[in-house]
């Protein structure tokens, strides 16, 4: 399964969808994230909260759509962009909808990464039921 996690910076809830994608390791998933427009840097709450979890994001960097391979994904998951994160080539598109976290505390942002854990297991499990 190819999953394609977008938001508008690539700096925090895509990068941590990726991270939990990779993180809990099934078997066959290829993880992948990218932002619209991205900010160049990765948050450091965001490398915080996942360190937290076990989770190294330390070498991870703020991609482009540009950046990302020329294939279809099964899955292009926008993380509360909406209509900002352009179309990429996937069988299904979804938009989970999600706070950016830029901004808060780390409480707040622990709060945000932990829907995002969610859902990304929640992907993992059953694919075919994750749009919510």
């Amino acid at each position: 399964m190819r999953v394609l996690f977008v938001c508008i910076e690539n700096s925090c809830r895509s990068q941590m969808a990726e991270g939990f994608a990779n993180q809990l390791g099934v078997e066959g998933v290829e993880a992948y994230s990218a932002g619209s427009e991205p900010s160049g840097i990765v948050n450091p709450f965001a490398i915080k909260a996942m360190h937290e979890l076990g989770y190294d994001m330390r070498s991870h960097e703020s991609k482009s759509l540009d950046d990302i391979p020329d294939l279809e994904f099964d899955y292009a998951i926008s993380l509360g962009c909406g209509d900002e994160c352009p179309m990429v080539k996937a069988r299904m598109h979804i938009d989970w909808d999600i706070p950016d976290p830029r901004g808060m505390g780390i409480d707040e942002f622990r709060r945000v990464r932990d829907m995002i854990r969610e859902r990304v297991q929640r992907l993992l499990v059953a694919p075919r039921v994750l749009a919510d």
